[in-house]
């Protein structure tokens, strides 16, 4: 009685210790593995990023497994733990959530699981590495141009997402430019929100309601290219398109087509394959345990963290063949396809 006792004891033993999730050694066969873990699949901009990270780490000779958290902070920590289970070295994030990640990153370094803070800041986590454009560059681009333009008015302000650390970051940019015309009172702010999840709908609510309540103004600070399509449909609903000058950021397709069309008036570019090359390298060396070479360092809201950051690119209709379609980032015809052929440039 007592054998067979001990035999289910060790039994049971043996099943308790096979359920814990430790980090598997399924790439014992010497293939980098890397778990690229965007926000979300239905912005344009993330699926430019994927297609590239992956092109290029796939030339370095790593795997990438891709997930879409969508929009979902809790399915993206989920997702990262189980990349880590099934063997990943390195974990490249997009954080949907700036906060929210400090444990999922504690949790990857005791699996001895790397960790890529990819465009967007994962606070007090102390990522190995932060690599992105300049977004305080990005706002001041923005800001620039559209002081330049309007440099007296009425200004409506739409910020990104506020659980988007480069959020907070572009509107330091713009507001370095801005904020002295509106000490000295030549600007105005007649409203100011910050647009959840940068969702194009609430911006448009936003601008809407501002319209209906009978206020105007001259120009519209719009964080992104996804926030300032939903300014523009509702300013073109009540007829007040014309004359407004409109800002953005990512050069989606979208964005330049409206730029040509003379809808919307600025974007920032931001050469995508630069960041998205540049992060597959990382994340290769990273996984080899190979120096990545010097680095600037940022502060995370704990840690001084490893940083890079690419330059952006300001594009007005001026510029707009010289940058985005020179750089084989869209074609001739995709930007100017709403645009009569005789109008194109040549």
């Amino acid at each position: 009685m007592k054998k067979a006792l001990l035999a289910i004891f060790m039994l049971c033993l043996l099943f308790s210790l096979g359920c814990k999730q430790e980090k598997q050694n399924l790439n014992d066969d010497g293939i980098i593995k890397i778990g690229f873990i965007p926000e979300t699949m239905t912005v344009e901009r993330w699926q430019r990023d994927r297609d590239i990270f992956v092109a290029k780490a796939k030339e370095l000779g790593a795997e990438v497994i891709v997930k879409n958290a969508y929009e979902d902070s809790e399915l993206q920590i989920k997702i990262a733990k189980d990349m880590i289970y099934q063997g990943v070295d390195v974990l490249a994030i997009v954080a949907y959530d700036k906060d929210s990640l400090e444990e999922t990153v504690k949790y990857a370094h005791d699996h001895d699981v790397k960790v890529i803070a990819y465009d967007r800041m994962i606070r007090n986590a102390n990522v190995d590495l932060y690599i992105t454009f300049d977004n305080f560059k990005v706002g001041e681009l923005i800001g620039q141009s559209v002081i330049n333009h309007v440099p007296e008015g009425d200004y409506l302000i739409l910020n990104g997402s506020e659980t988007d650390n480069n959020a907070f970051m572009f509107n330091e940019g713009y507001m370095s430019k801005i904020q002295p015309l509106i000490d000295s009172g030549k600007i105005n702010v007649v409203g100011e929100t910050w647009i959840e999840a940068w969702r194009d709908e609430v911006s448009y609510e936003f601008v809407d309601e501002k319209i209906a309540d009978n206020h105007t103004f001259d120009a519209v600070v719009a964080a992104n290219d996804r926030v300032a399509e939903g300014a523009i449909t509702a300013l073109t609903e009540n007829r007040m398109a014309d004359g407004i000058y409109v800002t953005g950021q990512d050069a989606e397709l979208a964005a330049c087509q409206r730029i040509v069309e003379g809808i919307q008036d600025m974007t920032v570019y931001k050469p995508i394959y630069v960041l998205a090359e540049g992060a597959a390298e990382m994340a290769v060396k990273l996984a080899i345990g190979e120096d990545i070479g010097p680095c600037n360092t940022i502060f995370d809201g704990k840690y001084d963290i490893e940083y890079i950051a690419y330059e952006p690119i300001g594009v007005t209709v001026e510029n707009l063949v010289d940058t985005v379609i020179n750089d084989g980032f869209y074609t001739l015809e995709q930007v100017y396809a709403n645009i009569p052929n005789s109008l194109w440039p040549k």
